[in-house]
């Protein structure tokens, strides 16, 4: 074998081993944050959708007059600490007209409306129709969850309490991308308003924290694609120890036929 050809079998087996390798910039969070500026941190709240749970507490001037408009109780738990679990099932279920069933009160249009306008569209109903005097309603959702996927340390769909959390909170959830995950193309997948929306976002900026994605809502789908170097050791090249076998064959091949 010629010296040409020696040196084209090194080079591809080279050009191999490097193009399985992930650069640093591709492994590091928000790569091009600026350490001297802040930024203003602008809420925007959430909307109810269809298969919510929500719990809700009315109240009045007199405890007692608001009784019969709060769901009873499961089994008398009374001051005892209760589960989320028994929660979720004294809770209201949005049903698939976009509506919940109160006590007293009937059927209230729920979906797409933020849990605050809800607290006060029915503080209007109660005082409207003088139903109880100085009402106070109290709404939480009970089921918000979001599903990760893909490269991470533990795929799987978790459930939140709080109202706001964050797209990076949401992936330390699940135990943080693994070194296998593709920081330049996370999915998100949310369906909203009847309409499904799918964002592209990458890790290594900071120039998508003031857009909708970065606040995870309720029902959102995150999917962390794998890299170069995950999807071509699922390929010809394999594992390390096949690459070096690769190498090794290649190397035997070369020195036979240099003899």
């Amino acid at each position: 074998m010629s010296y040409k050809k020696t040196n084209f079998l090194l080079v591809t087996v080279l050009g191999l081993l490097l193009s399985s390798c992930v650069s640093n910039k591709d492994l590091l969070y928000f790569g091009d944050a600026n350490m001297s500026q802040s930024t203003p941190i602008n809420y925007t709240s959430n909307t109810l959708q269809l298969n919510d749970i929500l719990d809700i507490k009315i109240g009045a001037l007199v405890p007692e007059t608001a009784i019969p408009y709060n769901s009873q109780t499961i089994n008398n738990l009374g001051p005892q600490i209760q589960n989320i679990e028994v929660l979720k099932l004294q809770g209201y279920l949005v049903g698939t007209d976009g509506s919940i069933v109160l006590p007293i009160l009937g059927k209230i249009e729920v979906v797409n409306k933020s849990i605050a306008s809800l607290e006060q569209e029915l503080i209007s109903i109660l005082e409207d129709g003088q139903h109880l005097v100085s009402p106070s309603v109290s709404v939480r959702l009970l089921n918000a969850k979001v599903t990760i996927l893909g490269e991470v340390g533990r795929p799987g769909t978790y459930t939140f309490t709080e109202q706001f959390i964050s797209l990076p909170q949401a992936l330390g959830y699940a135990g943080d991308l693994s070194i296998n995950g593709k920081r330049t193309d996370i999915l998100l997948i949310r369906e909203q308003q009847g309409e499904r929306r799918i964002s592209q976002i990458d890790l290594t900026t900071t120039n998508w924290m003031n857009n909708p994605e970065y606040r995870i809502m309720p029902n959102d789908v995150i999917v962390v694609n794998p890299n170069n170097a995950k999807v071509k050791s699922a390929g010809i090249i394999g594992n390390a120890s096949t690459v070096v076998s690769i190498v090794s064959v290649l190397l035997s091949i070369t020195i036979l036929l240099t003899r």
